[in-house]
């Protein structure tokens, strides 16, 4: 299992911590162990058991979908950025 820092915007960040560290093999395990941890943030991510499509990863500046989705395997002190829908104005 790898070590990655985890940070949160918006009202990712509200609904758990700033910044977090975690252990996890991939990105959907990140993500499993994110939400076990604080609940209030499954149904802000989740729908139906599926990852919201507005959710946006990224893993040290890469985007998830430009590398194996939710499969990507991460690695010790990796940082992994999560970002809700943003609008302005």
């Amino acid at each position: 299992m790898a070590v990655v820092k985890v940070k949160l915007f918006a009202n990712f960040r509200e609904a758990a911590e700033k910044e977090v560290e975690l252990e996890a093999d991939s990105v959907e395990g990140l993500i499993r162990a994110l939400v076990e941890k604080y609940k209030k943030l499954e149904e802000l991510m989740f729908e139906d058991g599926k990852l919201r499509d507005y959710v946006h990863i990224m893993v040290n500046g890469r985007h998830i979908n430009h590398l194996d989705g939710l499969e990507t395997r991460l690695n010790d002190n990796d940082i992994v950025a999560i970002f809700p829908p943003v609008s302005g104005g």
